[in-house]
């Protein structure tokens, strides 16, 4: 008999009110316009953990929605990730309250000096026994940019050139600066580290200068999960040199094996095996005790999303105002600095304006599995099998129930078909998912500035 794969579950949220099924916030049982309140995160927490996922992405952006009809209007009416709080401040809460579930948080690198974000994650990694988790991005947004004081943001391609710089400096942070075994804690001794084996980090580069000590005793695993989404070509050079969790928006199947496919060539052409990395395919459930009461529930929640601010939403992350194009006009997605891959997979789709705001029924772009526990999950395990992705990013729909329903409903039923875990494993958020170590691998590009 063959194995099954068991499936990787992370929920996907943002600490704001509309994150990506926008308009759903209307819903009267809606409750994330509470997001902005300790209750509202602890709860979501314990439901997630009560469902053994394996993490809680956590979106970030700092800036805002400006490129649809050349204004924030529709973004601030529909609280398109505007207002949107620290995702980080949410982080001890939340594992002050859970046991094994991890967190994974967007930092945007381009506008965080390293050796303060280094000595954060260190920080929040001791605070929740090895659950941290960081998405690296470099942004996408020229609101951010100038709200940061640059006029516009880098080239696409500069900001991972910068990128790569900026993760070596946060390796020697994390794994050169302190040895193993530095920190003794010996009282009698008045030793609490060995000044022998704490050394100073140098780095003098293109982008980045750094002459200092790491300022964190090394957490338990040191450098905390490496999450990145990037799918251009670019960013895929990216993720097979740093990435431990890739995160993906395909379209279709076929899109998501070819680029799971790219992706696992990649890792091995850098020397990390090609199952280093585990993809995550973003996917919103809509779940029912029965077909029938699912679709009902779908149909309801139809009415109170926002394709329009679905369309404001995807404006940003391609760079172009679908606002100035007539429903059916050829939409033209060359020459934008924003979501590479977003233009590009918009580009072969042919996608008008008409055509997005029909996919984005539930608010936004992620295809909605739609059915009872038993359809949903063969759902999960079909896009598993037929395309060698390892889990789901799953985005929130009506909060809470969204998480709920799919925690008293189809995990009960990926559990009885052996594709889903009936306990957490122990140790770190890095142990469990990849079953060896607290520590990044030796084979991995953070392993070189370790101090044997």
């Amino acid at each position: 008999m063959a194995h099954k794969k068991t499936i990787l579950l992370n929920a996907f949220n943002m600490n704001c009110v509309g994150h990506i099924n926008h308009g759903l916030w209307t819903h009267p049982r809606d409750r994330s316009t509470e997001y902005n309140t300790i209750e509202y995160w602890t709860d979501q927490a314990r439901t997630l953990e009560r469902g053994l996922f394996d993490g809680l992405f956590l979106a970030d952006i700092v800036g805002v929605y400006d490129v649809y009809q050349g204004n924030v209007d529709v973004t601030l009416r529909e609280s398109i990730q505007l207002p949107v709080n620290d995702p980080m401040l949410l982080v001890p809460a939340m594992a002050a309250v859970t046991r094994h579930l991890g967190f994974g948080v967007t930092v945007n690198l381009s506008y965080e000096p390293p050796y303060l974000l280094a000595r954060r994650f260190s920080t929040l990694d001791h605070l929740t026994r090895g659950r941290i988790g960081w998405n690296i991005v470099t942004g996408y947004l020229d609101s951010a940019a100038r709200a940061m004081g640059v006029q516009a943001q880098l080239p696409h391609d500069q900001r991972y050139d910068r990128a790569d710089e900026y993760l070596d400096v946060m390796y020697q942070l994390w794994e050169g600066s302190w040895e193993d075994g530095a920190v003794r804690r010996d009282k009698a001794a008045r030793v609490f580290a060995d000044p022998a084996r704490v050394h100073r980090v140098r780095h003098e580069g293109a982008h980045y200068r750094v002459d200092g000590y790491h300022l964190a005793e090394p957490s338990p695993q040191r450098t905390p999960v490496l999450f990145q989404a990037g799918s251009s070509g670019r960013g895929q050079q990216f993720a097979a040199r740093h990435a431990e969790c890739v995160f993906i928006s395909p379209p279709n199947r076929e899109a998501a094996r070819n680029t799971v496919k790219a992706l696992r060539e990649q890792l091995v052409a850098a020397g990390r095996r090609p199952d280093d990395v585990k993809v995550f395919a973003g996917a919103a459930v809509v779940t029912g005790p029965t077909e029938q009461q699912a679709r009902a529930k779908h149909a309801e929640y139809k009415d109170y999303a926002s394709r329009e601010a679905g369309l404001a939403h995807f404006a940003a992350s391609t760079g172009v105002d679908f606002g100035q194009y007539d429903l059916d006009a050829p939409v033209d997605y060359a020459g934008g600095n924003a979501i590479e891959s977003a233009s590009r997979t918009a580009q072969q789709q042919g996608w008008t304006r008409r055509k997005l705001l029909s996919l984005f029924e539930l608010g936004g772009r992620y295809p909605a599995l739609v059915g009872d526990p038993a359809q949903v999950a063969d759902e999960l395990q079909s896009w598993v099998e037929d395309t060698g992705i390892d889990g789901f990013n799953l985005s929130r729909t009506v909060v809470p129930e969204s998480y709920e329903d799919f925690v008293d409903l189809v995990v009960p039923v990926l559990q009885e078909r052996g594709v889903y875990k009936t306990a957490y494993a122990e140790g770190s958020l890095r142990r469990k998912l990849f079953g060896e170590s607290d520590r990044l691998p030796a084979r991995h590009a953070a392993a070189q500035f370790r101090r044997s």
